[in-house]
């Protein structure tokens, strides 16, 4: 049988879907090669409260695509915050790799305890009994809103109030 070939540009060219996808295949290593230093971006010569919400978006708009590795260093650095200070849902999340780990190890085998004989549907369902009401219990979903409120604030409010560097506000200006 012959295998069907769909051509993804063609479906992505036709219908302008390219630019979703443009930013995700940039590998990791290269997101964080353009890390601005810490010097630049915490220059408190350059905060200035701005004048009017014109300028809030201009400067967000700029910011956040100039400081984008930096934001994504922040966003790391709350997560893992918030994971530090919520241990239940960090050994959750642990057990539930470690389990999904050891069960994967099997390969398909039994796991033979003495006497027990546990099958691999056995050992998911298991898993998942014990780790559903742990999880619930940690409160994933006040965690993940903490999340999102508290880098959206840092966030925002570096980029409203970080001033663009000198250079790149006289090149906006029309002569």
């Amino acid at each position: 049988m012959s295998r069907m070939s769909i051509p993804i540009s063609m479906l992505t060219d036709r219908f302008n879907l390219g630019r979703f996808t443009e930013g995700r295949q940039m590998p990791l290593a290269s997101r964080f090669s353009n890390l601005k230093p810490l010097g630049e971006f915490f220059d408190f010569k350059r905060l200035s409260k701005p004048a009017n919400f014109g300028e809030v978006q201009s400067r967000a708009s700029y910011n956040l695509s100039y400081y984008a590795s930096n934001y994504a260093v922040v966003f790391a650095m709350l997560s893992i915050y918030s994971l530090l200070t919520n241990l239940l849902l960090l050994f959750v999340i642990l057990l539930v790799i470690g389990g999904m780990w050891g069960i994967g190890k099997l390969g398909g085998r039994n796991l033979e305890i003495g006497p027990v004989n546990a099958t691999t549907s056995q050992l998911y369902t298991t898993l998942l009994v014990i780790a559903v009401p742990l999880g619930i219990f940690a409160s994933p979903i006040s965690t993940i809103l903490w999340l999102i409120g508290a880098s959206g604030t840092c966030i925002m409010a570096h980029a409203s109030f970080m001033d663009k560097p000198i250079e790149n506000a006289f090149s906006e200006e029309a002569v």
